[in-house]
């Protein structure tokens, strides 16, 4: 599936998708303007890069989520632990069928952020980086990372596998730089 195809898919699976993004290309890699090349063309969790970026734990806060199991669907920012400063917007899409019933339900909980979940659980987990993005927000992204300005955003398409299997597709777009 082409990078078009498959944002379309994912952004579609959400009440605001439709106004997510006004526009989108994807970039090579080196073609990324800093410091979006070294937050975003990596094959590691965005938890972890965003935490070590901004020097302080992240917030997860979930604006949208549906549940038919075993596939799961949430629309989040993330926020500088303790603040509403936005570091990042995201869609997920997680087939439950790959992990543990506990991590199911810290995932349900919403109280961490997915690869923070992940990670504590200690889940054997790759990602796969797909394409990285320059996106002109429409009006809901603006709205999620509280964007009034012009321009573009950042944002990356991977695939999580966890134990082997492609558990989790997502969007990660980053706010506050």
């Amino acid at each position: 599936m082409d990078w078009r195809t498959e944002l379309e898919a994912l952004t579609q699976l959400f009440p605001d998708g439709g106004d997510l993004i006004e526009s989108v290309e994807s970039l090579p890699h080196e073609a990324m303007p800093e410091p979006y090349q070294s937050l975003l063309c990596h094959e590691h969790h965005m938890t972890v890069t965003m935490e070590r970026y901004h020097h302080c734990p992240v917030d997860v806060h979930v604006a949208f989520e549906e549940y038919a199991d075993p596939l799961y669907c949430r629309e989040i920012t993330l926020t500088r632990g303790g603040t509403d400063q936005i570091v990042q917007f995201g869609l997920v899409r997680f087939d439950f069928s790959y992990v543990t019933p506990a991590v199911k339900a810290d995932i349900l909980s919403k109280r961490l952020p997915l690869g923070r979940v992940l990670i504590q659980h200690n889940v054997l987990r790759s990602i796969d980086l797909k394409w990285v993005l320059r996106i002109e927000p429409g009006p809901a992204m603006r709205r999620h990372l509280r964007f009034d300005q012009p321009g573009p955003v950042y944002g990356r398409m991977a695939t999580i596998f966890c134990n082997g299997q492609p558990a989790v597709e997502l969007l990660e777009v980053v706010g506050v730089v």
